[in-house]
């Protein structure tokens, strides 16, 4: 699976300031336009003819920016402001004001050329971008900053920071009136997974609710022949090897998936958490690691035990990469090794995750439910890969959103056991360990097969307002 940067749409503001060069705002507008284009993504921008070379300088044109934004405020999901010139500090900060969008926000300044430093050439960017984050500061108005101070906008510099912050876009977007279903009850023994619903809401996430009676009142109304469930069940089988699981089992969690879906379709949630047991062992006859699993690997992340706080992790990870997430156990130590460890679930990771994998049953809830019912688990191995680790919490007693992100890597280490499970190679692990317990986090860990903690981090911290640890970088404070 690839990121689609043709689902994102920028706002492009050009900053001129008149006693400057203003052919270069002409050819800068140019320029960003250009590289925005190569990287496959719609702009929403002043054309020439509605202001001089397409810029905002005077006070009328950031007028007429802002209503353009505000006629397109459903599409742009960031606004890029570039600096060809030192720029008009106030304009750009009114057209935001004006606009409010309240999207991301991305300063590039473009550098100047030794060789042209005359009055007809030179840029004075450097100093201008300072004066333009100086004014969105006093206006209130949060933004992003390119790896280096300046930058051409052909450059591939520029072309990596943007890859970067169209991930930021994704996740502030994502989490804009994010509806996550919570479905059944958190299990009794699983404390770690409370959460505050209303810290959410005030948020702008939404929790709905519902009762596993429901879910298991409506799979015994179901016919075997109901067409959303044969299809279901086709879908199972050509997800994953299934060979040896009696065929009522998977008819069973053929009908679990079928109602989920209506339910999510119906109640317009995207993401969901579910009570994995043991009452749909005891109940159903099943587990539902293998519905889960599928919806994730779908960018739909499901993570087990009802812990929405996880799931949210997952969402902000497939979102800044594009690929699936899976929700796993800071599980066990790998030797003596320190920056090693085992992550484990029972378990619904993705396909994605996986070197190869099988439908099998749950060894652990089998031990008490029976082995019969607890057929739908994915068993296998996760592939080496580099990873990206995330944890989202509701600290209640401040009411504040908290969390912590970093990078790490899955090794081919051998490993002998069953569910889903990978060695983590993790740079100052024992520091990272310290943190989570001396800060009362919980053992579920979002993870994904990408690099993109930066971009997790610069949205939640940034744009969402939340506390965030990075883990490994000591720019989590800029």
């Amino acid at each position: 699976m690839s990121v689609d940067h043709k689902k994102l749409t920028m706002g492009v503001i050009v900053g001129n300031r008149g006693f400057f060069p203003d052919h270069l705002a002409k050819s800068g507008r140019e320029e960003t336009l250009n590289a925005l284009k190569k990287a496959g993504m719609d702009v929403v921008a002043l054309d020439p003819a509605e202001s001089k070379y397409g810029a905002v300088e005077t006070r009328e044109e950031s007028r007429r920016c802002a209503e353009l934004f505000a006629h397109n405020r459903g599409r742009i999901d960031g606004v890029i402001v570039t600096l060809p010139n030192f720029g008009e500090e106030r304009a750009i900060a009114d057209v935001l004001r004006l606009a409010d969008l309240r999207v991301p926000v991305l300063i590039q300044a473009t550098p100047d050329d030794p060789k042209k430093m005359s009055i007809a050439s030179r840029r004075d960017s450097f100093c201008g971008k300072m004066s333009a984050c100086n004014n969105l500061r006093q206006y209130g108005i949060p933004y992003s900053l390119t790896t280096l101070h300046t930058e051409s906008p052909d450059s591939s510099e520029f072309a990596i920071d943007l890859d970067w912050f169209a991930a930021v876009c994704r996740v502030v977007k994502g989490f804009h009136n994010l509806r996550v279903g919570a479905i059944g009850a958190r299990p009794a023994a699983f404390n770690t997974v409370r959460y505050s619903e209303k810290i959410l809401e005030a948020q702008g996430i939404s929790i709905e609710t519902l009762d596993l009676s429901e879910v298991l009142g409506r799979i015994e109304r179901m016919k075997d022949n109901d067409d959303h469930a044969r299809a279901k069940l086709a879908a199972i089988k050509k997800y994953v090897d299934s060979a040896n699981v009696p065929a009522p089992a998977l008819l069973k969690m053929a009908k679990l998936g079928a109602v989920i879906d209506k339910w999510m379709a119906d109640t317009e949630v995207t993401i969901s958490a579910v009570q994995c047991w043991t009452s749909i062992e005891e109940n159903l006859g099943v587990v539902p690691c293998t519905v889960m699993s599928m919806m994730s690997n779908e960018l739909l992340s499901s993570a087990c035990e009802v812990d929405i706080c996880g799931v949210l992790g997952m969402h902000a990870l497939q979102l800044a990469s594009g690929t699936p997430s899976a929700l796993l156990d800071w599980n066990n130590n790998y030797g003596a090794d320190p920056n090693k460890a085992v992550c484990f679930h029972c378990s619904n990771l993705p396909k994605h995750f996986f070197r190869s994998v099988k439908m099998d049953f749950q060894e652990i809830i089998a031990g008490t439910v029976g082995k019969e019912n607890t057929f739908g688990t994915c068993v296998g191995l996760i592939k080496p890969e580099r990873m990206t680790f995330a944890r989202f919490s509701t600290d209640d007693t401040s009411g504040k959103m908290r969390g912590y992100v970093g990078h790490g890597r899955f090794t081919d280490d051998p490993l002998n056991t069953f569910g889903g499970a990978g060695v983590v190679e993790i740079p100052q692990m024992q520091r990272l360990l310290r943190y989570i317990c001396a800060n009362g986090f919980e053992h579920h860990v979002a993870a994904n097969l990408s690099s993109v903690a930066s971009s997790v981090h610069e949205a939640a911290t940034r744009y969402l307002g939340w506390n965030m640890y990075w883990h490994g970088s000591d720019s989590g404070a800029c």
